[in-house]
């Protein structure tokens, strides 16, 4: 008799970011292209690419042949050394990060990314204190959880996150947090960071998510990040841009600040850097950063920093993008997707909002469009209510659709390499599944 590997899984293993009773996973056999199969044989269309990474699709050929490779010829050393993976990798990143950041530590997640830049905006500045959004999500680890603005924050606190972070306002243009609108408000979201660094002392970095990713695929207005890179400037603080979900062609361009132009003093990066076919994530700072730790120590490190084997497919996912011209797909792409997505606002009164750049897409579901009323809030989910969401996602799952629902908005964020077919069957299935949310509007 098949093991029973779901109950297994949840017997033995913890999920995540769950309450561990009542889990039942999903026992995923197979994955490639944009689907990914169950142990019943089903298939799923990936809608959101897992957790927004798996940017080059499942089963890339480059990819994995990468890992083989770098498996027989050097399979770990200690990060004290130098390899010709970890060499070759960082002189290709010069080519595609923003220009100007030019030193890396190679770390396995997002998380250890964004953890590693508070360290170093700290060290660098003398100052402690970090100023982060509400609608944001940074990590998990003490530091990367403290500058997380959403509920999973709540759950860490008082103990399980370091000290001196606060909070400035969301950039939301459609749930302004001053209600206005924009841009009649004259982004006040951003100028409200002028205020607060006018009267908070000790301030050593503002850390963002250029493009909000799980609270809500917050794209800001034009004006927003270059107004918030001339504040922080103005105050000497140091602009940590988190682009953990928004890098690696997401957004139609390699790095979300690129839009815009803008260069933050630190980067940091993860998941569609290897397309999470291997945990990899980067934090990428300035010369004048890395100049100061010429002389000064650098404290920081972990055993499997510079990992030859998360190095390797990141060099053969950067070539992969550029092959398959997959930052201009994005765009192509996206403006599908975006036509696509309208058509189903007309039709379904549960839908508040859709929004986006490239391929990475919010559906926004509200009790009543003219209030904008979500169905569910965040503290509702904290306190572990049923959500309408939940009830759309499973319907989607049973007509073999994966899309990630956050509180009250469902995640478009599919694999680059997406068709138009595979786009339509999503969005075929998602205009079945908004009867739920339909029948619940007033």
């Amino acid at each position: 008799m098949e093991e029973n590997v779901s109950g297994i899984t949840a017997q033995y293993t913890y999920g995540t970011w769950r309450k561990q009773g009542g889990w039942k996973p999903l026992h995923v056999v197979d994955a490639e292209g944009s689907h990914f199969t169950d142990g019943s044989g089903k298939k799923y269309l990936d809608f959101s690419a897992q957790l927004m990474c798996s940017n080059l699709g499942h089963k890339n050929p480059a990819v994995i042949e990468s890992i083989a490779k770098q498996a027989k010829e050097l399979a770990f050393v200690a990060p004290g050394f130098a390899t010709d993976i970890r060499a070759k990798l960082a002189k290709l990143l010069l080519e595609v990060l923003p220009k100007g950041l030019d030193k890396f530590f190679f770390a396995t997640s997002g998380t250890e990314a964004n953890e590693c830049a508070i360290k170093m905006a700290r060290a660098y500045t003398g100052k402690y204190k970090i100023i982060a959004r509400y609608a944001s999500y940074h990590g998990s680890t003490a530091g990367s959880v403290a500058a997380t603005g959403d509920l999973r924050r709540w759950y860490a606190e008082p103990t399980g996150k370091i000290d001196g972070v606060i909070f400035g306002p969301d950039m939301n243009c459609y749930h302004c947090p001053f209600g206005q609108k924009h841009p009649e408000c004259k982004t006040l979201c951003v100028e409200y960071f002028d205020y607060m660094l006018e009267r908070e002392g000790n301030v050593a970095a503002v850390i963002v998510e250029p493009i909000v990713g799980t609270n809500g695929v917050l794209v800001p207005p034009d004006d927003y990040l270059p107004r918030l890179r001339e504040i922080t400037k103005k105050h000497g603080v140091l602009l940590i841009c988190d682009e953990v979900m928004s890098g690696w062609g997401r957004t139609g361009a390699w790095f979300a600040v690129d839009h815009w132009k803008v260069q933050p003093d630190i980067l940091c990066t993860a998941k569609g850097i290897t397309s999470a076919y291997v945990p990899l994530g980067l934090t990428a700072t300035s010369s004048e950063i890395s100049r100061f730790f010429d002389t000064n120590m650098f404290a920081h490190g972990h055993t499997y920093e510079a990992h030859p084997l998360t190095l390797a497919p990141a060099i053969a996912a950067i070539e992969e993008y550029r092959r398959l011209d997959l930052i201009q797909r994005a765009n192509t792409m996206g403006a599908y997707v975006k036509k696509g997505l309208e058509k189903l606002r007309a039709l379904h009164p549960s839908i508040g909002d859709v929004r986006g750049k490239g391929l990475f897409w919010a559906v926004d579901l509200v009790r009543n469009r003219e209030t904008r009323e979500p169905f569910n809030t965040m503290k509702q989910k904290y306190e572990g209510k049923p959500l309408l969401i939940d009830r759309i996602t499973a319907d989607l799952m049973a007509r073999g659709v994966y899309c990630m629902g956050w509180v009250s908005h469902l995640v478009i964020a599919p694999p680059l390499i997406i068709t138009e077919a595979e786009v339509d069957a999503g969005l075929a299935a998602l205009d079945e599944a908004l009867k739920i949310a339909d029948a619940e509007v007033k």
